[in-house]
């Protein structure tokens, strides 16, 4: 069973991941994987640098992360250019690890805020998209450091939340409290690990 959870930044989709992954699933996390594809591709960095200006690489030659990222989202444009020079690698690694762990494995989830503009949700078996309002996806960003305006221009970037429901198998809200998520999603979650 593959399993493609997706929903708005700050929704609680890597939260569902983790409780699916200690009920016995493996877990295929985009956002890691991007994470180690930039930093560890001497061309790829090198190509961001030429698009986004040097001033996104340390002295050492590393990518400033938070930089690249603050340009990134600071138009469509950008985010777009990003996108294009990122994703390609991104996607050939995520592919690599679905094909790598479909038949050593009952459940397989891919964690991905993309899934459904990547067209993952052609792929996998069930869709899972996670739910939560605005202000309380915006507070869990605030305190993970993000600014107010680096939060909310994060979130334009993002689908409207009823794209996400027209094209998932399951919603599942994240409204309430962490143990009352953690027992949703059990539940759910509950005939995939018999």
């Amino acid at each position: 069973m593959l399993i493609g959870i997706t929903g708005q930044i700050g929704a609680g989709k890597t939260t569902a991941a983790n409780i699916l992954k200690a009920m016995g699933a493996v877990v295929i996390d985009a956002d890691k994987i991007g994470r180690k594809v930039v930093e560890t591709n001497p061309k790829l960095i090198q190509k961001l640098a030429r698009a986004f200006g040097p001033q996104i690489l340390t002295p050492m030659g590393n990518l400033r992360r938070k930089k690249t990222a603050e340009l990134a989202f600071s138009s469509e444009k950008n985010r777009k250019l990003l996108n294009s020079l990122v994703h390609p690698y991104l996607l050939r690694e995520l592919k690599k690890q679905i094909k790598r762990n479909l038949d050593k494995n009952k459940v397989i989830v891919i964690d991905a805020a993309l899934l459904l503009d990547w067209k993952l949700d052609n792929v996998v078996d069930l869709t899972l998209v996670i739910g939560c309002s605005k202000e309380k996806r915006m507070t869990r960003l605030l305190k993970k450091g993000l600014s107010k305006s680096d939060a909310l221009a994060r979130m334009k970037s993002q689908l409207p939340f009823r794209d996400y429901q027209k094209r998932a198998d399951k919603v599942i809200l994240n409204s309430s409290t962490a143990a009352a998520f953690k027992r949703k999603v059990q539940k759910w979650a509950d005939s995939y690990f018999d």
